[in-house]
């Protein structure tokens, strides 16, 4: 995962100016960003499994890129976890809202 590309993503969004979600034509709705993170996670995840295996196989003579891509999926992951776990608790508190 690349922290960059996330900040990127989130970098376009502009807090000052009202936007219309758009899950089809525009790269800075959230659907767009949240999309590009979960690629990012995924391939950050697949990688680890990738250079884990390799190195079961006896393949990878730099052990320091495997732990390393493991933290990484590993943060990524946490993270992901996280986010779900705010945006459910976001959606229990706004289902006890009384109208």
């Amino acid at each position: 995962m690349d922290i960059k590309t996330i900040g990127t993503g989130l970098a376009k969004i502009n807090p000052n100016q009202s936007q219309k979600v758009n899950t089809e034509g525009s790269n800075t709705s959230f659907a767009n960003v949240f999309k590009s993170y979960m690629e990012n996670v995924n391939a950050t995840l697949n990688k680890s499994s990738e250079l884990t295996g390799q190195v079961a196989a006896g393949k990878v003579d730099n052990v320091h890129d495997v732990m390393i891509a493991s933290q990484q999926s590993k943060i990524a992951l946490e993270l992901t976890v996280t986010i779900r776990d705010k945006a459910v608790e976001a959606y229990q508190e706004t289902m006890r809202m009384q109208f």
